[in-house]
């Protein structure tokens, strides 16, 4: 399926537009400034904000649409902290026009459409809570998601270190193809398969909550890999794979009835395979976007750079039994 340039543009405009907001709250929580009255979470702020922004972004450029974001409007109704004036202060600069506490909610409901359309987005507006709050490692992921099939992704990872030394990465991926846009240029970008397993290099959460990082030593060991891991939290960790900093991700369930959440793993997922890598789920199946908002047919994920995918199937398959 061909994703129209029009729509292409839009995509990247709100992830950037989010970014920048993001970048802001980020920026004013390490120097200890108070986004809400009383300081709740301000991660929270920069969540709504997000999704806020890359709604009105879309909205303006595409008309009325379907998303399916992480964020629910009704957590801000009725707010009596303060939070709601702190949403709309950074929506409203980040967009350069006053934006009132109704439009905001409106632009946040943007949000709960529905998984079941023939024709969506999905929004993660920030992946990777903590590493945004300690400074580190975030993404703004956006897919559009067509008759169960992502068609475009789009993630902004606002502190990504590239290997110039720069920080800061938008990765697009669509038609085939995966472009890395930083300091204001665009090139394709393509994943260079390490040249055996053991030379291979892991991408691990740094919460170690988010996998099971025990498991994925033994599956290391496994495959006579022995470099230290390459840890960066979010989806980032999509993007580390397509540039090639790492060459296998894996999404290990850390229990039995956990279901991954489409919004995690649209965008990134889709970074990977436009780039000429892999993803599957831990059984080596297509991740199945079909489903509704969770990705109730599938169990964890494997990503790779491709070439040496199913060995690495084959070694998670013995471990987890």
């Amino acid at each position: 399926m061909t994703v129209d340039q029009t729509t292409i543009d839009a995509a990247v405009a709100a992830v950037t537009a989010a970014a920048d907001l993001t970048t802001s709250a980020q920026g004013r929580l390490l120097a200890g400034d108070t986004l809400t009255k009383t300081d709740d979470s301000p991660v929270t702020v920069a969540d709504f904000g997000a999704q806020a922004v890359v709604s009105a972004v879309l909205t303006e450029a595409l008309g009325a649409l379907e998303m399916v974001g992480e964020e629910d409007a009704n957590d801000l109704v009725d707010d009596s902290s303060g939070l709601l004036d702190g949403v709309a202060g950074l929506v409203s600069a980040t967009l350069d026009r006053e934006v009132s506490a109704s439009a905001l909610l409106d632009l946040v409901a943007v949000g709960a459409g529905s998984a079941s359309a023939d024709r969506y987005w999905t929004l993660d507006p920030i992946d990777g809570t903590k590493g945004f709050l300690r400074g580190d490692q975030y993404a703004i992921a956006l897919a559009l998601i067509e008759h169960g099939e992502v068609v475009l992704g789009v993630l902004g990872c606002p502190n990504y270190p590239l290997s110039d030394g720069t920080r800061g990465a938008t990765f697009v991926a669509a038609a085939g193809e995966t472009h890395l846009v930083a300091a204001g240029e665009r090139r394709r970008v393509t994943v260079a398969p390490p040249a055996s397993l053991s030379v291979a290099r892991f991408c691990e959460s740094v919460e170690s909550g988010h996998s099971d990082q025990g498991q994925s030593a033994e599956i290391a060991a496994r495959l006579g890999i022995d470099a230290e891991p390459y840890r960066i939290d979010s989806q980032c960790k999509y993007g580390a794979i397509a540039l090639s900093d790492a060459n296998i991700y894996l999404r290990l369930p850390t229990r039995a009835d956990y279901v991954e959440k489409i919004w995690d793993h649209a965008a990134g997922k889709f970074v990977v395979e436009c780039a000429g890598g892999r993803v599957t789920d831990v059984h080596g199946a297509e991740l199945d976007f079909s489903q509704g908002a969770r990705l109730s047919g599938n169990s964890g994920v494997i990503a790779t750079s491709g070439r040496f995918h199913d060995e690495v199937v084959a070694a998670v398959g013995a471990v987890l039994g």
